[in-house]
């Protein structure tokens, strides 16, 4: 196996002609490397092409580019010696062969010019260690050293040399390890699990921003529970995540015990990933019980609860979001609204479903509505089929007055007519703590249907609330429905 030809595969991509020929011309041999042949030998797409020459990398970019489009743009990174630019769909990187020595304390190599041997020997793991020739004599020839075929057979990740050596190199490895067994349903070899596990500390010299890349690839692979066990088992987890490992366990008291929370999350997350490719809907289900361990309570009576866990969770995901280095956009603000509501279509599938609550929901959700019933549908992980049949029915009933009333009174954009600068106007208040009281009373009262949502039933009950707090107003209704006028 390791002397297969993929001539034919490669001549199916004119680049890879392009470069053999542009190698010729400069007299130095050329290889195409890394992940694009491991994932050519699993019949998996892959649209970044890597390839190593032994000689100048930018050289041959240049050389290369020329041949496609004098005009055609190269990125050059001289620091590096590497090479970047796009050829149609594909993403070509260039890099001269090289070798590399580390210090203990950093994960920033000392390079020099090497051979393709050398290059083979510093990369992390054998099945992305094999390499394709570019060189006439032996054109589209597999080069194996350390039997990447075999192991990708075996469904095996490990590393070429010591495990120690590779992972002290570059302690990333031991993630990325972990994130291929879990994107390709690999095992981890046991001299380079039990490396891992050794030298897990290690991690703590690694950028927040790498490691968390990592750990969103393996949120996104096809079953991350795998990837997670993975981390949890080496030491990882402790290090990297340790909200997340704090769910782990069960207590007992007065022979009453509570589901161990960590693993219910990571089928809560398996559950989620057969759903929906979404990352921020992955990490809702990562976070939804994560404060958990915080309320934590055991009653005689009631045994164990959680009360507002799904509050405190949603404000815990800032601070989570910004140590993990993630976006404080929109993004995190879905991810904490799907937190705090995660319970809510529960509430409305077991007490029974009121329009009241479902336009409340509505509003609150907004566009986040599909992916909360998601992560809802996905947070049941009874082994029990007629309490889970019981759950998923309701859940139906629950969506489809979601939709009737959705389709009835638009909610996702739900915005009072009646505004504070409009109620600050009518009572010539400043801004205060009673503008916000009548605003909300207004905005319940919508809600409640118990008053329309426009300018005539809004004013009339903020008179009405108005003269409680004993405010005149200064505004009739003619006068707001001009100046609302003239602001449209």
């Amino acid at each position: 196996m390791s002397k297969k030809n993929f001539k034919n595969e490669i001549l199916s991509n004119p680049i890879f002609s392009l470069i053999a020929v542009s190698s010729k011309h400069l007299g130095i041999e050329s290889y195409v490397v890394g992940g694009f042949v491991r994932d050519l030998i699993l019949n998996r797409p892959n649209k970044d092409i890597d390839f190593v020459c032994v000689g100048s990398g930018i050289e041959l970019a240049k050389a290369t580019a020329a041949l496609i489009d004098e005009d055609l743009h190269v990125n050059y990174f001289k620091n590096f010696g590497t090479a970047q630019f796009n050829f149609g769909e594909y993403d070509i990187e260039f890099v001269g062969a090289r070798k590399e020595s580390y210090r203990s304390d950093s994960r920033k190599p000392l390079v020099e010019d090497g051979t393709l041997e050398e290059d083979q020997n510093r990369r992390d793991f054998t099945i992305n260690a094999m390499g394709i020739s570019l060189n006439p004599e032996n054109f589209g020839d597999l080069i194996d050293p350390f039997g990447g075929v075999a192991d990708i057979e075996n469904k095996i990740i490990k590393t070429p040399l010591e495990p120690e050596t590779t992972f002290s190199d570059d302690p990333l490895r031991m993630m990325r390890a972990i994130r291929f067994a879990s994107q390709l349903g690999f095992d981890i070899e046991t001299n380079t699990f039990l490396a891992i596990k050794a030298m897990a500390k290690r991690i703590e010299i690694i950028s927040q921003e790498r490691i968390t890349d990592e750990m969103n690839k393996i949120i996104l692979s096809k079953t991350p529970s795998y990837g997670f066990k993975l981390l949890q088992q080496t030491g990882l987890l402790d290090i990297i995540f340790p909200e997340l490992v704090n769910l782990m366990g069960v207590e007992t008291m007065d022979g009453k015990g509570h589901k161990d929370n960590f693993y219910h999350t990571l089928q809560v997350l398996d559950n989620t990933a057969t759903k929906s490719d979404d990352l921020w809907l992955r990490w809702a289900a990562i976070l939804h019980d994560i404060a958990k361990p915080a309320t934590k309570r055991y009653h005689p009576k009631n045994g164990w609860s959680f009360h507002g866990h799904e509050e405190l969770g949603a404000r815990w995901v800032k601070g989570i979001f910004r140590k993990m280095k993630l976006p404080l956009d929109e993004k995190m603000r879905k991810v904490s609204n799907l937190v705090r509501l995660h319970l809510r279509p529960i509430a409305l599938a077991k007490d029974g479903i009121t329009d009241s609550a479902v336009r409340r929901l509505l509003v609150e959700a907004g566009d986040d509505i599909e992916n909360l019933m998601k992560l809802c549908r996905a947070d049941i992980t009874s082994k029990d089929p007629n309490r889970v049949k019981k759950y998923l029915k309701n859940f139906d009933k629950v969506e489809e007055l979601l939709f009737e009333i959705e389709e009835k009174d638009k909610l996702r954009s739900f915005q009072p007519v009646m505004t504070g600068e409009l109620i600050m106007e009518v009572f010539a208040l400043k801004p205060s703590r009673e503008v916000g009281i009548l605003k909300n009373e207004i905005r319940e009262a919508i809600l409640d249907c118990k008053i329309e949502n426009n300018l005539e039933a809004s004013f009339t009950l903020l008179l009405e609330l108005g003269e409680k707090m004993n405010f005149v107003p200064l505004k009739t209704l003619e006068e707001i429905q001009l100046k609302t006028e003239i602001t449209e």
